[in-house]
Order: C-alpha cells, then structure tokens, then sequence
C-alpha cells in the first residue's frame, strides 16, 4: 500500500503537446514538445510510435508525470513521463484526454 505521502511526492501536471515527432533509429519513441504553460516547455519521450500515429498527439492536452527523473533514451533526454491507461502490454494503451480545458501546469490531486 502506497501512503499518502509517496502519493504527494508524484507531481502530475496537464501539458499540451505542441509537436511530436519519430525517434531516428527507434521504432517504438516519440519525442514530443510539451507545452506546460509558465512551467515552461519539456522534451519528453513515449513509447507510443507502435501504437499511434504522431498527428495523434499534437494539441492534445493530457496528463504527465512531471518530477521525474531524467532519462536518457537514444541518446535525447526525456524530461518526463506521458500518462496513460492500461498496464496489459498486450493491448495498445488509452490515452487520456481531458473533457474540459484546463491551464497547462496544473496539477491534480
């Protein structure tokens, strides 16, 4: 059991994907543009290219973990984590699209 405060070290914050783009070399990255308003613009990298065409993502606006650790994938940073639903690997997994605007940056709790 996770307690609360493992929970509120999580920081999980609205972005709006300004460009998404194939990962030269990679057939599963994208490196997306993420827009999170005065937080300012992040470079984050998703295994979705097997899954999702890259038109998909731009102007979505979706949820990121946004305290991550950096990673380096292919040799680019990722400066985050893209957020989305289902865990079986065998299925493509949902992306999350919020039904209302929200401010990029906002967090959830």
């Amino acid at each position: 059991m996770a307690t609360y405060e493992d929970f509120s070290k999580l920081e999980i914050k609205v972005g709006t994907v300004r460009s998404c783009e194939p990962v030269k070399g990679s057939t599963k990255l994208f490196k997306l543009e993420v827009d999170f308003g005065p937080l300012g613009i992040r470079q984050i990298l998703t295994g979705m290219a097997p899954f999702y065409p890259p038109q998909d993502f731009v102007g979505l606006q979706t949820l990121f973990l946004f305290n991550l650790e950096p990673r380096k994938m292919m040799g680019l940073e990722s400066q985050g984590m893209l957020l989305s639903a289902g865990l079986d690997h065998t299925k493509i997994p949902v992306l999350i699209k919020l039904t209302e605007v929200v401010e990029n940056g906002e967090g959830v709790c």
